[in-house]
């Protein structure tokens, strides 16, 4: 009797970690890894010692001490997706893909039905196709999770009036949460009659709105990869008011000349990791601006276009403000800034919390530059110096190339409002001849630390060291 009793203990001992184990099994089994760019981060210098919240921690406090995020770690990440997902196929939904039918209908049909269902979705374009597309918007919450694959090539109608209603946007995603857009076609933003149309290229045209063409507008947990995206009537790709983004390997294409091509845009947004992308565009490769906070963005090839910019911020007077920035790994060939901070006079707010590390430049004219004194418009800018956007704690550590400009470093800060807590470490940039450049340094509190030279091949040298 004391054995019988002894065996069924056991047996009610062992099963449940028996039924945990299956089920750990089983999970497994539904689990598919997005994996993380590959980044040396390792840094000799302290940065924790300067910014605890962002650099020690993995949480933080935005600039109102409300609340706190949880910021995108370099490990891999898991999104869930059960391996028997419903597949809606926009050719079932009376798509053409010829190039020349109007396929909107038929791509919103196919979203509503995936956006309603349950469970987990792919929606599919089917490659070898060309979908002919007008505005559109991709409207949630849902109650399922969509996967996109892209498969084939979305082309933009070209036909002005088709967005009177909307001169801002072609492609969106709208309050979307577990969303996964990937690549494989093209998203082709025919911008050649808006670029045409600008202000910027036709001095005696209006300066008007010009749609952006894939625009994330209040997502959450969202996966972008592997797009190519090419001639955006403006902007290419705009992450707006979303949080918890892994956004990697996109490919952005437009020529140097087309105006207000931003590659990735960054507004109001919180927790993304940009990774392994390559842009050449007619501005900037990549673009943070207000309400942005804990910004990460490795293996980054730019060129053409303005660099990676902070900014601009404070246009109009406004309180604005950007933290906890990382751009880790980062080529830039013959652009026209390299990592720049831009803000307006008459602002306020903070751009605070930044790092640029590992970047590597060739013939870039403003390699390293902050302008406090930034104006975009036609007529130079009523100086303002009662107050700025605080640019403070911002780190420039193991940055080479060469410059195309006499000026390799610029700091051209507030007088009111200097630029506080800049470091620079391991700074070595050369003017493609050898010949000396210079640091242009106005009201910026720094400090040196290693070695700030500017060489070429050992040959010649600047030290464009702030004085």
């Amino acid at each position: 009797m004391a054995m019988k009793i002894k065996k069924i203990s056991l047996e009610y001992h062992f099963l449940p970690c028996f039924i945990i184990l299956l089920l750990s099994l089983l999970r497994s089994c539904c689990i598919s890894f997005v994996d993380g760019y590959d980044v040396k981060e390792e840094s000799s210098y302290d940065l924790g010692a300067y910014y605890p919240s962002y650099f020690g921690d993995d949480t933080f406090e935005n600039h109102s001490g409300k609340k706190k995020l949880h910021r995108v770690s370099n490990s891999k990440k898991f999104i869930r997706r059960s391996l028997a997902a419903l597949t809606i196929n926009v050719l079932d939904y009376g798509a053409k893909g010829d190039g020349k039918t109007d396929d909107t209908e038929a791509f919103q049909k196919a979203w509503e039905e995936a956006c309603s269902s349950s469970g987990d979705v792919n929606f599919v374009a089917a490659q070898n196709k060309y979908y002919l597309l007008k505005p559109i918007r991709f409207s949630g919450p849902c109650t399922s999770h969509i996967t996109m694959q892209i498969g084939g090539n979305i082309i933009a109608s070209d036909d002005r009036s088709h967005y009177n209603n909307d001169l801002r946007h072609w492609l969106v995603f709208d309050s979307v949460q577990n969303l996964i857009v990937k690549g494989g076609g093209i998203i082709n933003g025919n911008g050649n009659k808006w670029w045409q149309n600008s202000c910027k290229i036709n001095k005696s045209k209006p300066c008007t709105d010009a749609p952006t063409a894939l625009t994330f507008y209040r997502c959450t947990n969202l996966v972008v990869q592997n797009l190519k995206i090419e001639n955006a009537q403006q902007e290419h790709v705009s992450f707006e008011k979303s949080k918890n983004v892994v956004a990697s390997n996109i490919v952005v294409n437009a020529p140097e000349n087309s105006p207000n091509t931003d590659g990735i845009h960054v507004s109001d947004t919180q927790n993304i990791q940009i990774s392994s992308c390559t842009i050449a565009t007619g501005d900037d490769c990549i673009s943070i601006v207000s309400g942005s906070q804990n910004v990460k963005a490795m293996g980054i090839i730019c060129g053409p276009g303005h660099g990676i910019s902070i900014g601009s911020l404070g246009d109009g007077n406004s309180k604005e403000y950007v933290s906890d920035v990382m751009v880790n790994g980062a080529k830039l060939y013959g652009t026209t800034n390299g990592v720049r901070i831009k803000t307006w006079q008459g602002g306020s707010g903070s751009a605070s919390n930044i790092k640029f590390q590992n970047i590597e430049m060739q013939d870039v004219e403003n390699p390293i530059i902050i302008d406090q004194n930034y104006c975009d418009h036609n007529k130079p800018c009523k100086k303002q110096a009662s107050s700025a956007v605080q640019v403070k704690n911002v780190v420039y550590e193991n940055i080479t190339g060469t410059s195309a400009s006499d000026v390799a470093v610029d700091f051209d800060c507030s007088k009111n409002h200097p630029c506080e807590m800049i470091v620079m470490k391991n700074v070595s940039l050369a003017l493609e001849n050898g010949e000396n450049g210079k640091a242009v340094c106005k009201n910026v509190e720094f400090t040196n630390t290693g070695t700030l030279l500017s060489k070429f091949m050992n040959s010649g040298s600047v030290i464009p060291r702030c004085p």
